[in-house]
């Protein structure tokens, strides 16, 4: 066994060969040392810290996939986190499919539903950590309790999440024997079992809508701290400054960001996922932030909005803020059950398209715009009108068309709504007065059984509100 090179002596502080201290080893580790750290280690706290409610939650969602998928044989695997450069990981986030099911974030697992009368049985395969007594205890550097600290195991997963726990060596052996050898942990998960899940999440139980509920608020209180921190940005931190601010707060109230966080300032704002934030903030230009706690749970927020970075709007922002904001309120007002997935989207585009061919910037008529065959004005909005949301910030995404795009919403569904206007600054086809202007308003909702409850209303759309939100964060 060899010591972690990235923690050796540097090379520069270590004597020559024949200096070399006889106590000091190279690389290879002694008999004497291995048995110091087999023994004298006390017990560590190694519950797994969930949110209350958890275990109950992803058993219900189990209890779903089992009567979706009756008599089969269900295995989701949580995944390992790939390496970012030599022997640096990028940290673990958990497959979606697996949060759902199990509730927890644990690397290499894997849940499998075997089908038994009356439904299925679930047993969650994990590997043991590495703890006082095995080598990899202070050996290994990604999964050595020694380096990462204490670590729940098999006993404390199966207390905190109320479900059977084997090692994963078990589930390995079982499919060496199936599929000649292939690794579960890399085997590919059928389109079936993708589809069924994806379109199961679309409909948020209590405990979903309630984790939410508690990512959207806290999406808001980080608004007002990266906000705040304008003068900062402007004066000498950039963009990053304020991506930085908000991701801060995201990995302190939660598990972290739910996607890269969006900072674009003027010429920026236009570019939809603007997330190298290495630019500038322009005191004179629009500032779109397009961001997102995530949970520990998993569950995001995704909260879009477009702030003067003055503190003021000029008349041009604020026309096309006006638009946006117009073409917003058409959007939230076409969601509800009932209606078709696509009729919020319409609704959107129509106002935009409207409002461009009033400036005359569509060169064609509105219904021409709108035809299948037209699609003019999407020239300055590429992207969607919005999504689902849960657990992914695009949730639901591997749903067929029929149960997503051409379904009608149902309560229970949480979904996004995001138009926005985005006029890039080397568009030549624009007035010079419109060129590097881009404006989002994004908002997350609820669909009720008498309508639409949007989450996030506590950050205002209106440009005027904006501005006294603004003057009230910059106040505290």
């Amino acid at each position: 066994m060899t010591l972690d090179h990235a923690h050796a002596p540097a090379a520069s502080s270590m004597p020559a060969p024949a200096e070399r201290d006889p106590r000091m080893p190279r690389l290879t580790l002694s008999p004497g040392f291995i048995r110091s750290m087999q023994s004298g280690w006390g017990e560590a706290d190694r519950m797994p810290r969930l949110t209350a409610g958890t275990a109950q939650a992803a058993a219900a969602h189990r209890a779903r996939l089992s009567a979706a998928l009756p008599g089969r044989r269900i295995a989701v695997g949580a995944g390992r986190a790939p390496m970012r450069a030599n022997d640096s990981a990028y940290e673990f986030r958990a497959d979606s499919d697996f949060l759902w099911l199990v509730g927890a974030a644990i690397e290499d697992a894997v849940i499998v539903l075997d089908p038994v009368s009356g439904g299925h049985v679930a047993t969650l395969y994990l590997p043991a950590p590495f703890r006082p007594g095995d080598d990899g205890f202070f050996g290994s550097a990604l999964h050595g309790e020694l380096w990462v600290g204490p670590m729940p195991g098999l006993a404390e997963y199966a207390a905190a999440l109320d479900v059977r726990t084997r090692p994963i060596e078990e589930l390995e052996a079982d499919a060496a024997t199936l599929r000649a050898g292939v690794s579960v942990l890399d085997a590919p998960r059928s389109e079936e079992l993708t589809r069924t899940l994806s379109e199961l999440r679309m409909f948020k139980d209590e405990w979903e809508i309630a984790e939410l509920r508690a990512a959207i608020d806290s999406t808001i209180d980080g608004f007002a701290a990266t906000v705040a921190e304008i003068p900062s940005a402007v004066q000498w931190g950039g963009e990053r400054w304020l991506q930085g601010t908000f991701d801060r707060h995201a990995r302190t109230v939660g598990n972290g960001v739910g996607y890269t966080t969006i900072v674009g300032s003027g010429a920026h704002a236009p570019i939809l996922h603007w997330v190298r934030a290495d630019g500038e903030v322009d005191t004179e230009a629009l500032l779109l932030l397009d961001m997102g706690v995530e949970r520990n749970s998993g569950y995001t927020a995704d909260v879009t909005r477009t702030f003067p970075a003055s503190g003021s709007f000029s008349a041009v922002q604020r026309q096309v803020h006006d638009l946006v904001e117009k073409s917003h309120r058409a959007g939230l007002a076409a969601v509800g059950p009932g209606k078709p997935w696509s009729d919020f989207h319409v609704a959107s585009m129509e106002v935009l398209a409207q409002g461009l061919h009033d400036w005359g910037v569509l060169d064609v008529s509105v219904d021409e715009a709108m035809s299948p065959d037209g699609q003019q004005h999407r020239r300055f909005i590429v992207c969607g009108v919005g999504h689902h949301l849960g657990i992914d910030v695009h949730d639901c995404a591997s749903s067929s068309y029929a149960a997503y795009q051409g379904a009608q919403m149902q309560e229970g569904m949480v979904l996004t709504v995001e138009p926005g206007l985005y006029f890039h600054s080397f568009d030549e086809t624009l007035p010079p007065e419109l060129r590097g202007i881009g404006v989002r308003l994004e908002d997350d909702l609820l669909v009720t059984s008498a309508g639409a409850e949007v989450l996030s209303d506590a950050l205002p759309i209106d440009a005027d509100g904006i501005e006294a939100w603004m003057k009230g964060v910059s106040a505290l």
